[in-house]
């Protein structure tokens, strides 16, 4: 996968893991909450993969 589709599914997960938390926390469902949580530490960690691919393609092109 390219660093932008990282970047794209992490925004998305990120994204979704926050609707999720605040669906949960507006039904009190724990597990949702927690699920949420998760699914948005997913989003940031692929976010972050891509930036990485990013920089060392750029790296490599000096």
């Amino acid at each position: 996968m390219g660093s932008t589709m990282d970047k794209t599914k992490g925004m998305g997960n990120e994204a979704m893991g926050n609707v999720k938390q605040g669906v949960g926390k507006a039904t009190g469902s724990e597990r949702l909450q927690a699920e949420g949580k998760v699914q948005e530490l997913k989003g940031e960690a692929q976010q972050a993969k891509g930036e990485i691919k990013e920089s060392v393609k750029k790296a490599g092109n000096l």
